[in-house]
């Protein structure tokens, strides 16, 4: 799987958290910690990053993906007692919208942490991705 050594390394980050924490807080907690972890392994990460929505080549917003990991993986952290189809379909529509070709769907707030890997189908000159 393309970008395997990274996604496990947020995916181990993210399991110790988890560990550590358990479920029950406000995902800002979450991502607190996992900042910490990531920044502990090494991974270079933009946090609360900023990435523009484009339809037909123009701009229409942005939205703040929780983590830009080593500049290829989105990561769309949550903490709901359970994933939901809808959190995996607004996953892979960012990925379509930011034109990234592969993000993690973490969710804290089950008792057990939950995790998708998320790919981008249809994504457009992966050379050449916008951010």
């Amino acid at each position: 799987m393309k970008y395997q050594d990274i996604t496990g390394k947020i995916i181990g980050a993210s399991m110790e958290v988890h560990r550590i924490l358990g479920n029950g807080f406000q995902e800002v907690i979450y991502q607190r910690a996992l900042e910490i972890e990531m920044n502990s392994v090494g991974l270079i990460f933009q946090r609360e990053y900023e990435m523009d929505i484009f339809y037909k080549g123009n701009r229409i917003g942005g939205r703040r993906v929780d983590f830009f990991v080593e500049n290829c993986i989105m990561v769309e952290l949550k903490a709901q007692i359970n994933l939901e189809d809808v959190h995996l379909a607004q996953a892979m529509n960012y990925l379509e919208a930011y034109n990234v070709e592969i993000g993690l769907l973490i969710n804290f707030g089950a008792k057990n942490l939950q995790f998708k890997r998320v790919h981008n189908n249809s994504l457009k000159n992966p050379e050449n991705q916008s951010r």
